[in-house]
């Protein structure tokens, strides 16, 4: 059993994305914690060195903010390039953290958010082959269609990390750790 505790702000932890059979998926090694409570984990990062499941290394291109919520199905990543912020939403289990790292279950399903408000569902052919290859339940299936549909309904009405000054705040409060 996982013991669970909460990481503390300005603490580096990595990111384990693991797949339903339980094989790692990808790692981002380095995040800085902003905010982290019983329900949720916002992080930024710059740079950090990513691993893939068959160990090819890449380097993220662009600043980006994390946000975690223990409730939802899926974990937000709002990337800031010369032209606005594009956000990569993944459809994911809820995360956990042991002290390790932050973990969840990608499932393969993600929303491309553009800074035009224009927004893309994408990877359905890949989720519909892993949930044939890896028996996703019925369950599992519901709750990720469900939650694509309250994540569709977060971004209209810009809730959570959606919000007009929420990045904008959370990237401001990154830069001044990495300051200090």
């Amino acid at each position: 059993m996982i013991k669970e505790t909460i990481p503390k702000t300005g603490e580096t932890v990595r990111i384990q994305s693991y797949k339903h059979d339980g094989n790692i998926h990808r790692v981002w090694k380095e995040t800085t914690i902003l905010k982290a409570t019983d329900s949720i984990i916002i992080g930024g990062n710059n740079h950090t060195l990513v691993t893939e499941s068959d160990n090819r290394k890449w380097v993220t291109r662009e600043p980006a903010l994390v946000y975690f919520h223990k409730e939802a199905w899926f974990n937000v990543i709002a990337m800031f390039r010369e032209d606005g912020v594009y956000y990569y939403c993944n459809l994911a289990s809820p995360y956990v953290y042991d002290g390790e790292a932050i973990k969840y279950i990608d499932y393969d399903l993600d929303i491309k958010l553009f800074p035009d408000g224009k927004y893309f569902l994408l990877d359905e052919d890949e989720y519909i082959q892993h949930k044939k290859e890896m028996r996703y339940s019925k369950d599992i299936d519901d709750i990720l269609h469900y939650q694509v549909d309250t994540l569709q309904e977060w971004i209209e009405e810009k809730r959570g990390p959606f919000a007009e000054d929420f990045v904008h705040i959370w990237y401001k409060r990154y830069q001044e750790l990495n300051q200090s």
